[in-house]
C-alpha cells in the first residue's frame, strides 16, 4: 500500500485497539492529556521504523519536515521521546493483540534463539558507564566473539509471528531465560545446542512441551537423519527474522542510557514487525508471505 494508506491504516488500527486496552481508564494518573495522542505517537513510531528510522530522534525529525499537517500535535523532541518511553508496556500489550489475531500462540510448533545486543564495543567495555550493575560479558558463538552487554531471547511461530520476548545481561544462559519466553505454548519448541539439556527437556516436558534440538557429535541421534534435516530447516525461520529485526530495524544496536528507553526501543520493534505481517495478512497475501517486511510500504 501507499505510504500515506500506510500512515492511515496504522493510526486507526491503534487507535481502535488502544481504546479497547484502556477500557475507560486513563494511561496517565494525573496531568493535561498530551498535545499528541498516544495513537498518533505511536503510528509515528511504527511507521519511522519502516522508513529506516531506528531512534527517536530521526522519527521525529523526518515527521517534524515532511508530515507537521497530519501531527499538529507534534511538540518537542524531547516530550515525543519522554511520551513514547512512557508507552512502552502499551506497544507489548498491542504486539501480544496481533500475535493472538494472527494465531500464532495457538500454533503447534514455536522455535526460540538468542542474539546479542550489545551496549559498546568490547574495548569500551571497562569505561562504559551506561548500565552499570545491569548488562555483563557474554559470548555469542554464532559470531564467535565476546560482548559486553545483554542478550535478546526471541520465540517465534511456524509462520515467524513473535510469541515471546526477553532480555537478560549476555552471560545468561539460554536455558534459564527460555523460562521468561515460553509463557503459555504447548507444543514443540525447537531450538539450537544451546538449549540441549536432559534436565531441562524434562522440566518442559512438564510443562506440555516438547524441546527438539539438535545434537552434539559425541552424542547419538534419536531423530532419523531426514527428519533432522527437516527440522533444521524449519528451525533456520528464526534466523531470518532476526536478521529482519537486526536489519530493517536495527534491534541490535543499543542506543539507549537505561533499561526504560531501551525497552521502549524493542517494543517499538517487535511491534512494527508484527504490525508488518498483519498488514499482509489483511491484504490477502499467502502465509508464505507474510514475512515480505520490505515491501509492506509501496510508492
Amino acid at each position: 500500500m501507499s505510504q500515506q494508506n500506510f500512515i492511515i491504516w496504522v493510526f486507526c488500527w491503534i487507535d481502535d485497539n488502544l481504546t479497547q486496552l484502556q477500557q475507560g481508564r486513563r494511561f496517565r494518573s494525573r496531568g493535561y492529556p498530551p498535545k499528541l495522542s498516544d495513537a498518533e505517537a505511536i503510528t509515528m513510531e511504527v511507521v519511522g521504523e519502516f522508513l529506516g528510522f531506528s531512534t527517536d530522534k530521526g522519527i521525529w525529525t523526518y515527521f517534524n519536515h515532511h508530515w507537521r499537517e497530519w501531527f499538529p500535535g507534534l511538540g518537542s523532541r524531547a516530550n515525543f521521546a519522554k511520551q513514547t518511553s512512557n508507552l512502552w508496556v502499551v506497544k507489548q500489550q498491542l504486539q501480544e493483540k496481533l500475535a493472538r489475531l494472527l494465531g500464532a500462540l495457538d500454533r503447534p510448533v514455536h522455535i526460540i534463539d538468542g542474539f546479542p545486543l550489545p551496549v559498546c564495543g568490547f574495548k569500551r567495555a571497562k569505561g562504559c558507564a551506561n548500565f552499570k550493575g545491569q548488562a555483563d560479558y557474554g559470548y555469542c558463538a554464532a559470531k564467535n566473539e565476546t560482548d559486553y552487554g545483554f542478550k535478546g531471547h526471541l520465540m517465534i511461530d511456524e509462520i515467524g509471528v513473535v510469541t515471546g520476548f526477553t532480555l537478560t545481561p549476555a552471560n545468561v544462559s539460554e536455558r534459564k531465560a527460555a523460562w521468561g519466553v515460553i509463557g503459555s505454548i504447548t507444543g514443540c519448541l525447537l531450538g539450537d545446542k544451546g538449549y540441549l539439556g536432559v534436565e531441562f527437556k524434562k522440566e518442559m516436558k512438564a510443562e506440555g512441551i516438547e524441546m527438539i534440538t539438535p545434537v552434539r557429535a559425541n552424542m547419538d541421534a534419536p531423530l532419523p537423519r531426514k527428519t533432522r534435516r527437516a527440522i533444521n530447516a524449519k528451525r533456520r525461520l528464526i534466523e531470518t527474522v532476526i536478521s529482519q529485526l537486526a536489519g530493517q530495524f536495527a534491534i541490535e544496536k543499543c542506543w539507549a542510557r537505561d533499561l526504560w528507553h531501551l525497552s521502549n526501543r524493542i517494543a517499538r520493534k517487535l511491534l512494527s514487525h508484527t504490525l508488518g505481517i498483519f498488514a499482509n495478512f489483511k491484504q490477502g497475501k499467502s502465509q508464505r508471505d507474510w514475512l515480505q517486511q520490505a515491501n509492506v510500504i509501496g510508492c
